[in-house]
């Protein structure tokens, strides 16, 4: 898919955009879910402007906020930009694509979404993350958008307990905004996994390592194919990098994660943020 592509979806926003719209106000309340304030679209101007409006120079290959720094200015977002850590070991994926840091209080929307059941909310997160997807810089736009999107599975005892995948839930909405076909059933996951947030970072690797694989149409479709993979949270990015790696070795040609929040590292001591803040400078 050519930047010629994303320049027709980018022609057709006002009607995707219409259409979204109407989604939005049919299934959220009329006020703001982060302040309680009138709002016809689930978000008003003053949390919008004040929490989405400004995006934040980011490793372009694994999302994570970094610092950058253009002639002694700091904040610059560098095109084609990867973090130290990406550069000394590149993960699987292609690029990750973010609309909110996971921060107050912009994870109350990921968490009422995935532990609240508060399904109304995916709408809203699948239009934010569209924004961020569409402010994406000309390196990302050069590959175009996705040809198909999918949502990272959940294990079969999870999905029964939950009742539903948030993942899946951002990714059907984003799929119509987006104009891109979705594929809900493109992966398996083959057991379920401990639950990334309850391990230590090298406990989290472990955890995923063959976890995933491929339906039988989700081969045939990802040959040779740029593919989108939603989720709501971003942390280390392990399960990420092994969907990725499972993409491709079936023959997919690029994948790119869209991701509503990507988790910031937080470093024990100032001595480990002086550290942490060397190995995300973002270099060219």
């Amino acid at each position: 898919m050519t930047l010629r592509l994303s320049q027709r979806v980018l022609d057709g926003l006002p009607s995707l955009s219409a259409t979204l719209g109407r989604l939005v106000r049919a299934a959220l309340p009329a006020s703001c879910a982060l302040c309680g304030r009138d709002a016809s679209d689930g978000l008003c101007a003053v949390c919008a402007a004040r929490y989405f409006g400004q995006a934040a120079a980011r490793c372009r290959q694994c999302g994570l906020a970094v610092m950058t720094s253009v002639t002694g200015v700091t904040g610059i977002t560098v095109a084609s930009a990867r973090c130290g850590a990406c550069l000394a070991h590149s993960p699987s994926f292609d690029a990750t694509i973010v609309a909110s840091e996971y921060a107050a209080p912009a994870d109350q929307l990921v968490l009422g979404l995935k532990f609240g059941a508060q399904l109304a909310l995916a709408p809203l997160l699948a239009r934010l993350l569209r924004d961020s997807v569409l402010r994406a810089d000309a390196e990302m736009q050069a590959h175009g958008l996705p040809e198909l999107i999918t949502a990272v599975p959940l294990g079969a005892n999870r999905l029964a307990s939950r009742g539903f995948n948030q993942a899946l839930e951002i990714a059907r909405p984003l799929s119509r905004a987006l104009g891109i076909p979705l594929m809900p059933r493109l992966m398996l996951r083959l057991r379920d996994t401990l639950p990334q947030s309850r391990l230590s970072p090298a406990q989290r690797k472990h955890n995923v390592e063959h976890a995933f694989t491929l339906t039988p149409a989700g081969i045939d479709a990802v040959r040779g194919r740029h593919v989108g993979m939603v989720d709501d949270v971003m942390t280390t990015g392990d399960t990420l990098d092994e969907v990725a790696a499972t993409l491709k070795r079936f023959g997919a040609r690029r994948v790119t994660n869209l991701v509503f929040a990507r988790t910031a590292p937080r470093p024990a001591t100032v001595q480990d943020a002086y550290v942490a803040n060397r190995r995300t400078a973002c270099f060219t």
